[in-house]
């Protein structure tokens, strides 16, 4: 029987799930390709996978370098608590409030999600989101969401609509075209 998994004082746990926060040097060995560093770095098991989030980490190492009080919303790691292992990723695409969003909701948050092949279908991505977004309300008073989703994208448009994300816009991505623009509006 494996040990129960150690927490980490930025860990956001959900009932099957921990979301553990990438410090540093982990976005930087992830950059690099280097599994086993991140790995190492999270504490849990990583697999070849992690390659698939290549451009999301290497978006969170230029924010960061931009803007270091961005650590916390950065790129966490979908951990499976039972099996201490990484099965996909989620982040904030900014701190709160962001330029860019402003014509969609002042205050707003813009998160994006990935989970790996194998252990998609099991409602990670949505119980991930909430999780998040729940720390994003509790911690920091954010209560609007922003997710741009492709229009190919089912699963992903599946998930934006159980979490009772509403369309609002469309705008086209430098690297992912055509993306369908979302809003969470939580209320008191």
């Amino acid at each position: 029987m494996m040990d129960a998994m150690p927490a980490q004082p930025d860990d956001i746990p959900t009932p099957r799930l921990v979301l553990r926060l990438f410090p540093p040097a982990a976005v930087d060995a992830g950059v690099a390709g280097d599994v086993a560093g991140v790995a190492s770095l999270l504490g849990v098991a990583v697999s070849e996978d992690l390659l698939a989030l290549a451009s999301g980490l290497a978006f969170a190492r230029r924010r960061l370098v931009e803007d270091p009080a961005y650590q916390p919303w950065s790129m966490r790691a979908i951990v499976l608590r039972a099996e201490r292992r990484m099965v996909g990723g989620i982040r904030f695409h900014t701190r709160p409030d962001p330029e860019y969003l402003h014509g969609t909701a002042r205050g707003a948050v813009e998160l994006g999600y990935g989970v790996f092949p194998a252990y998609r279908g099991h409602g990670y991505a949505q119980e991930a989101a909430r999780a998040v977004m729940g720390w994003a309300r509790a911690a920091h008073g954010v209560r609007h969401f922003v997710a741009s989703v492709s229009p190919e994208n089912a699963a992903s448009l599946a998930v934006v609509a159980r979490l009772g994300f509403l369309r609002v816009g469309e705008q086209i991505d430098e690297i992912d075209g055509i993306e369908h623009v979302f809003l969470r509006q939580e209320r008191d």
